[in-house]
């Protein structure tokens, strides 16, 4: 429900984070939902995500993977960084310690709600300026197979250069 009533209307954009995946990330590893809840959204997840295409939305989903030392120097520079102090928390160093666990669920989570109208793409983010242009260029790629008639050169899409 909380994700239907913030749905866009066509011919917009929106973002949900991984809130949405939560019962099989966060409240998996904490306990919060039993192994039937949180294996149970898996159905409900492609379920939605299914309803929406047909629908007429387009749903990508982007895993923005960093490595535990790229994790770790982050956090550090949170730390000694005073505008950025408020990013980092208690939380943030114990969930830290489960990385094993939540890099296994997010693999059971990509191959349980991967789907030909959801796909989920993972993209390497320890440079920023790199996940920045990999998600620019798959949904630039994507939006174009959505309607190969539209040329680039019209939208102005040629003459994007990131740097």
């Amino acid at each position: 429900w909380r994700f239907w009533r913030d749905l866009p209307a066509a011919g917009k954009f929106v973002i949900f984070d991984r809130t949405w995946y939560g019962r099989v990330l966060v409240e998996r590893l904490e306990g919060f939902a039993s192994p039937a809840e949180w294996q149970r959204a898996y159905d409900e997840i492609n379920d939605f995500e299914a309803q929406l295409v047909e629908r007429g939305y387009y749903v990508a989903k982007f895993w923005l993977q960093i490595s535990k030392e790229e994790q770790l120097r982050r956090f550090k520079e949170r730390e000694k960084t005073r505008f950025k102090q408020f990013k980092i928390t208690e939380e943030d160093w114990r969930n830290r310690g489960k990385w094993d666990a939540y890099q296994e669920a997010f693999t059971d989570a990509i191959q349980e709600t991967t789907t030909d109208e959801a796909p989920w793409y993972v993209v390497p983010a320890n440079r920023k300026w790199y996940r920045d242009w990999a998600v620019l260029e798959i949904l630039v790629a994507t939006l174009r197979d959505l309607d190969p008639q539209y040329p680039a050169e019209e939208a102005g899409l040629d003459a994007i250069v990131l740097d």
